[in-house]
């Protein structure tokens, strides 16, 4: 294991240590967790990144375009928010 010394803004250590308090853990696990996540979110992006230049998206709207045009189950339906505006495309 190594060590690194880390310059972290005190607005930012402040309340990173207020939250590790909270969790009842260690000023350093919460930092090496802290680390642990971001990688995993940024190897995970990547991931699906490469995953989707190599998909084949015609292949895939095909496969769409043969489902049944079929109302959702109970429970299923989506009931329009007004108050978010809906992306299409």
């Amino acid at each position: 294991m190594s060590n690194y010394a880390l310059r972290v803004p005190d607005s930012l250590l402040s309340a990173a240590r207020r939250l590790a308090e909270a969790d009842n853990t260690s000023m350093n696990q919460f930092f090496v967790t802290a680390i642990a996540e971001k990688v995993s979110a940024m190897e995970t992006a990547k991931l699906f990144s490469q995953r989707g230049e190599n998909a084949d998206v015609a292949a895939h709207l095909a496969l769409l375009e043969q489902a049944p045009d079929l109302a959702p189950a109970a429970g299923d339906e989506i009931t329009p928010d007004p108050a978010k505006k809906q992306r299409l495309g």
